[in-house]
């Protein structure tokens, strides 16, 4: 064998070695992919989170969103008072780029518990039970063993057509996703523990100290008169 034969088979051996290493260095692992995104903390009271109804029939619902970003500008829903507490997406009758935004499917929310991301593990679901609708985080296709979790209820049922407004349990928030300190297009509903967990209703914990503070410096603003009556469900992308 002449020395160029040899030496170009030992450059094709360290290739063969080495590119599957580097591959591997920089594909995470599923428990690093885990802690890929952090959660921030936001004002909850800029958030409101509604059960859409699905057609006419007011047989099922959605999740959806929506968050006022500019509370100088236009507001983008209004909350009527009493139980269950119908919602108005007002930033359906206006262009509101800039001023709010609109999370309705999973490209927008997930769920998370502690510094676990759930992703695609889990779903949201609108179940109405007893003339109320309970907002569910469901384990994907029951896989991992993992819980079904309550995250809201409206306490109560109106009209086939009405949004109405989820009244989070006890421990959940909404956070915001981020990654390398970068805020994005992406929201979490969080909780600090699994449920039976201690620290799962613990307000200080994975974050809710930092809410808490960030609620403090940033007063609630007026409520936001209500309107008439809601706009019909659609798709849309937020703002």
């Amino acid at each position: 064998m002449t020395p160029s034969v040899l030496r170009s088979g030992l450059l094709a051996a360290a290739s063969t070695v080495a590119v599957p290493a580097l591959l591997t260095g920089l594909v995470p692992t599923t428990a690093a992919a885990g802690q890929l995104f952090d959660a921030l903390a936001v004002e909850q009271n800029r958030f409101v989170i509604v059960a859409v109804p699905i057609g006419s029939s007011g047989t099922k619902a959605q999740l959806q969103i929506y968050e006022q970003i500019d509370l100088r500008k236009r507001p983008c829903f209004a909350v009527a008072s009493g139980t269950p507490a119908a919602v108005s997406p007002l930033l359906g009758t206006f262009d509101f780029t800039g001023i709010c935004r609109r999370y309705i499917d999973s490209q927008g929310y997930s769920a998370r518990v502690g510094n676990e991301d759930l992703g695609s593990g889990y779903r949201f679901v609108v179940r109405k039970v007893g003339g109320d609708n309970l907002l569910m985080a469901t384990p994907a296709g029951g896989a991992g063993g993992k819980p079904e979790m309550l995250v809201g209820r409206t306490n109560g049922s109106a009209g086939p057509t009405t949004f109405l407004a989820f009244t989070l349990e006890p421990g959940w928030q909404v956070m915001r996703r981020a990654y390398g300190g970068r805020h994005l297009g992406h929201v979490y509903l969080q909780r600090a523990g699994w449920p039976g967990d201690q620290q799962a209703t613990d307000p200080t914990a994975a974050g809710g100290k930092a809410a808490s503070a960030a609620a403090a410096s940033n007063p609630t603003p007026p409520p936001v008169p209500a309107a008439p009556a809601p706009v019909s469900a659609g798709r849309a992308t937020g703002g």
